[in-house]
């Protein structure tokens, strides 16, 4: 019997290298690996919305990432693709299960707690309060696993504590998620500062990758990526951050072990190296952005993520039915 699987993603900035290697082609290939499972897979758009967004970009944005992760090789006939905000019963879900979550338990959560540290008086409530809505995204469809990196572990936790308390009061009703970790997908880092993580905010373009960069921008961004004066191809993140973080790109795109790419290059210039790399990214790359293109305007995009707001949408109309019952909601 198959699992179901659930995860979001929210659409705030460009999408980059760093989350192609790190979320969307462990994704992909999460599906390749477990042929018996469903996936429930959404933009978080509701999620991107905490903090001040431009109408027009935030609904482009939503768009692009259903249609890059279809380019990336999701399989459409096993995902039920949607958009968030189109499911009304996440928000009503996310406000009962804010009244089953405590104070203290979301001032524990790391995103809101660096901000109040930082005493930023800018701090939506919705910023406070979202982990509940987080909860009410995976509890909706009973989901069996959620696949979680290190910085989503917090969230995941809170989710299955508040899933056991509803539980524990009136009855066995949410089905408690596991969490999945996948396979560890390459922290990537910026080509220009070796030492913090690829950014899709990042204001200088020299130091991020982005999946629309066509082949010239591709190219110059790895040719100006930096290295060190050691000339010597090896893996060394402490005295060759820069020159590791790139051995790791091109180890996770061509799903090599990081010594098969240094035995490869351990006599070539760095210079060759970085031309390899880069041709390695415009083959990967290109063909992606192409279908990408033929998705975005396409009535094939809209059929799926109409096909994926009436399959999700059902499943949540019912649950949320179910659970407005189960608490005494309503007239009968």
């Amino acid at each position: 019997m198959g699992k179901r699987i659930v995860s979001g993603i929210k659409p705030t900035g460009t999408l980059t290298l760093g989350n192609y290697i790190g979320a969307i082609k462990q994704f992909v290939k999460l599906q390749k690996n477990r042929k018996e499972d469903e996936f429930f897979l959404f933009v978080a758009d509701m999620h991107a919305i905490t903090t001040r967004q431009v109408p027009a970009e935030l609904r482009k944005r939503t768009l692009d990432i259903a249609a890059m992760y279809l380019a990336c090789g999701l399989e459409k006939e096993r995902t039920v693709l949607f958009i968030q905000s189109e499911i009304k019963e996440h928000v009503e879900l996310g406000y009962i299960l804010q009244s089953n979550t405590y104070m203290g338990e979301l001032e524990r959560m790391t995103q809101y707690k660096d901000k109040s540290i930082k005493q930023d008086t800018s701090i939506t409530s919705s910023l406070f309060t979202y982990p509940a809505l987080m909860a009410a995204d995976i509890l909706l469809y009973d989901a069996d696993y959620v696949p979680v990196g290190e910085d989503q572990k917090q969230h995941l936790e809170l989710t299955r504590d508040i899933a056991n308390r509803f539980n524990n009061f009136y009855g066995d009703f949410f089905t408690v998620p596991e969490p999945l970790i996948p396979e560890v997908g390459a922290r990537i880092m910026d080509l220009q500062e070796p030492n913090k993580k690829m950014s899709k905010s990042d204001e200088f373009d020299k130091g991020y990758i982005s999946l629309f960069d066509d082949e010239a921008a591709i190219k110059r961004k790895i040719r100006s990526a930096v290295t060190d004066s050691l000339a010597k191809i090896n893996y060394d993140p402490i005295n060759q951050p820069g020159l590791a973080n790139l051995i790791t790109i091109f180890a996770s795109i061509k799903d090599l072990e990081i010594a098969q790419i240094v035995e490869k290059y351990q006599n070539s210039t760095y210079q060759t190296f970085k031309e390899d790399l880069a041709q390695a990214l415009v083959d990967t790359l290109i063909p992606i952005q192409k279908r990408y293109q033929e998705l975005i305007k396409s009535q094939e995009l809209q059929d799926i993520l109409d096909q994926g707001k009436a399959i999700a949408g059902e499943y949540a109309f019912k649950k949320m039915r179910k659970c407005k019952q189960k608490i005494g909601l309503g007239r009968k």
